[in-house]
């Protein structure tokens, strides 16, 4: 199916902040242009909801990067970090987008999950039988093909990642932790590390 796209289409925007930041890091060594994202995600049309998906720390550094999201018309929605006996790191919030997704559903037209997560497949057939238009977006390298073959629409955002990719001197004003650059910071946990 091919993803219908007019400007008075109410459309929500769902990104997981941390399936973007370890796809551009790992693939790119930069760090993700959210306002880009979400000027994609948009497309001109309504936009009713966008929420970023994010984890915060012990340090609490990252508040710079929640107002920047904030700033650009994202709402963050936070969760600590888990860190259990032993030192593993867990921080997911694939359940969180899943429900927020139900919720808003039956307000929006379309919704575009920013995330290449193939556990999001089946969320996108639930939307998709309760009439909602499903698009995803990515850095297509690391998107499951599940996901890109679920939805009505998938972008690619590894065929222009100088838009979604931020240089090292437009993005001064991001906490080094999130480019990963700052030994001294934690590193984001990978997705699903127990």
């Amino acid at each position: 199916m091919t993803a219908i796209k007019h400007k008075a289409q109410r459309v929500g925007v769902f990104i997981d902040t941390q399936n973007l930041y370890h796809s551009a890091k790992n693939l790119y060594r930069s760090r993700v242009n959210f306002g880009a994202v979400l000027k994609e995600a948009v497309a001109g049309r309504t936009l009713i909801h966008a929420a970023a998906y994010v984890v915060t720390t012990e340090s609490g550094d990252e508040k710079a990067f929640f107002e920047a999201l904030t700033k650009i018309g994202i709402e963050t929605k936070t969760k600590d970090l888990q860190v259990f006996y032993g030192g593993a790191k867990k921080a997911d919030w694939d359940v969180g987008i899943a429900m927020d997704a139900v919720k808003f559903a039956s307000k929006l037209d379309a919704i575009v999950l920013a995330s290449g997560d193939g556990d999001f497949v089946p969320l996108v057939e639930y939307l998709k039988s309760q009439g909602v238009q499903v698009e995803a977006m990515a850095f297509g390298k690391s998107a499951s093909g599940r996901l890109r073959e679920a939805v009505d629409d998938f972008i690619d955002m590894g065929e222009a990642s100088k838009t979604y990719l931020l240089g090292s001197s437009r993005s001064a004003y991001l906490p080094s932790f999130i480019a990963g650059t700052n030994p001294e910071e934690p590193e984001q946990p990978e997705k699903g590390d127990a």
